[in-house]
């Protein structure tokens, strides 16, 4: 217990108390400092780069415990997540681009077989696995909304997985999990000693968007590791219950906006922290609150993953009513400023009128089907039924590859770049390329990993046919549009 559990705690808190000071100085000698604004919560200038402290805290601390090994995937796939919030710290990367290293990243983990194991179709669980690790991804970076708040819940979350979440998993397997939840723990700890109200650091996303993938990570397993999982409500309902309190914040946050006419993705004070602000708590309290949310949420996750009995099911649907009543509470609560611009006539335009700003994170979720799609059918016409069948692991490996690969080839190329209304001869070129670059990689990687597949080669032609077209299809579609409706 001593040696995976409370050792790397106390490593990744040590190393992240030491480095914080450290990361503090170095913010405020490169300048890069979160000055007050009116969509944040701050009233004075904080130093970023916190999440440094974190990442390196629980990267070294992985090291030294000799984890590295056995996570190998998550810990490297978290490390890409870190370095992607650090460049964005410094600076400002689009939410395209954001987005399409979170869904490249995620596709990694599947293409190891991690998934979440809720539903018998390996093609749907592994798109809801997808969106599972992204969606709790940017859920932690919301909740950093007020001092304390992402640390301290991602240090609660890590410890009730810690607690017993991960019953029926292999000896060795279940260790070094408990360890590296414990080292999120720990470092999460040691950056919320700078951190907790009045904070004297923030972490920024490098440090929000690492813990908010690892933690969505570890909730994922690999075909017989995991044990029996008869109970697919139970299965679903435990990491559920486990993360409640971003996927509360975050469903929270996004029906207000909408229901106000507000923009969704438009940065606001309007969370749940802020809410209880604004009812009279001190930040202290609501902070504490949230995290105490958050703990419940946990207890009742293992309490329903790991006790038999229809009671518990009973207990945790009871515990969703009540979250449910407090969620309209908080819903009730002003903090919209009446002069802010909201829907005229149109409940839809604020909506629509965001979307077609956040245009870039449409195109590259549209692109991310239409990749998927084109790969799918070109299996589908290659092979007959039985082929396809006997075809199937091969297709199911594969698909993460293609997707993750073919979505930075589109990236390196540029794809994202144009507008889609002024789509022209030069974009369509563009995309091609993307189309030639994103297969030629695939092949090469395809080819090397799958040697089993029938006849590799015609599936990629397929394929290819099948992207170029739909990538043409929907940017000329756009454009179409466009024109009819001016």
């Amino acid at each position: 217990m001593t040696t995976v559990i409370v050792q790397p705690f106390v490593i990744a808190f040590v190393l992240a108390v030491l480095l914080v000071p450290l990361c503090r100085r170095l913010a405020f000698r490169i300048g890069l400092v979160a000055h007050p604004r009116a969509d944040r919560w701050h009233r004075t200038s904080i130093p970023m780069l916190g999440g440094i402290a974190i990442g390196v805290s629980t990267f070294s601390a992985s090291l030294v415990m000799g984890i590295h090994q056995e996570l190998a995937v998550f810990i490297g796939a978290a490390v890409v997540m870190f370095m992607a919030g650090l460049v964005d710290d410094i600076l400002a990367l689009k939410p395209s681009t954001k987005l399409v290293v979170q869904l490249a990243t995620a596709a990694v983990l599947v293409a190891f077989n991690y998934r979440l194991h809720w539903m018998d179709s390996r093609l749907l669980d592994s798109v809801v696995t997808i969106v599972w690790v992204v969606g709790l991804t940017n859920a932690f970076n919301l909740l950093d909304n007020m001092d304390g708040l992402c640390a301290g819940t991602a240090a609660v979350v890590a410890a009730m997985m810690v607690a017993g979440f991960w019953t029926g998993v292999t000896r060795e397997l279940a260790a070094a999990e408990m360890a590296y939840l414990s080292i999120i723990a720990g470092a999460s700890a040691g950056y919320l000693v700078y951190n907790f109200p009045p904070a004297s650091i923030f972490m920024g996303d490098c440090g929000s968007l690492m813990l908010g993938f690892s933690l969505a990570a570890m909730t994922l397993g690999s075909e017989g590791v995991r044990g029996s999982r008869a109970d697919v409500l139970t299965v679903i309902v435990a990491p559920v219950f486990v993360l409640m309190l971003p996927i509360f914040d975050t469903a929270l946050v996004t029906v207000a906006r909408i229901m106000s006419g507000r923009p969704p993705m438009l940065g606001g004070r309007d969370h749940s922290s802020h809410r209880l602000v604004a009812i009279g708590l001190s930040e202290r309290k609501a902070v504490f609150l949230l995290w105490a949310l958050a703990a419940a949420g946990g207890a009742i996750g293992l309490v329903v993953r790991n006790v038999t009995g229809g009671w518990t099911l009973v207990v945790g649907g009871l515990f969703v009513v009540l979250t449910g009543l407090f969620a309209v509470y908080l819903s009730r609560v002003r903090v919209y400023d009446d002069k802010a611009p909201v829907s005229s006539g149109n409940g839809f335009t604020p909506l629509v009128g965001d979307f077609m700003h956040k245009r870039r994170v449409v195109e590259v979720i549209v692109d991310f089907g239409v990749i998927g799609v084109s790969y799918y059918y070109a299996n589908r016409l290659r092979f007959d039924p039985e082929a396809y069948a006997a075809n199937a692991e091969n297709f199911y490996g594969s698909l993460p590859i293609v997707l993750a690969m073919q979505l930075v080839a589109f990236f390196i190329v540029g794809v994202y770049r144009g507008e889609w209304h002024l789509y022209g001869a030069d974009d369509a070129l563009t995309a091609m390329k993307g189309v030639v670059v994103g297969v030629s990689a695939v092949a090469v990687v395809v080819l090397a990993l799958f040697a089993d597949i029938a006849d590799p080669r015609m599936v990629l032609v397929y394929y290819a046919g099948l992207l170029a077209a739909l990538m043409l299809l929907s940017r000329g579609s756009f454009r179409l549009a466009s024109q009819l409706l001016r």
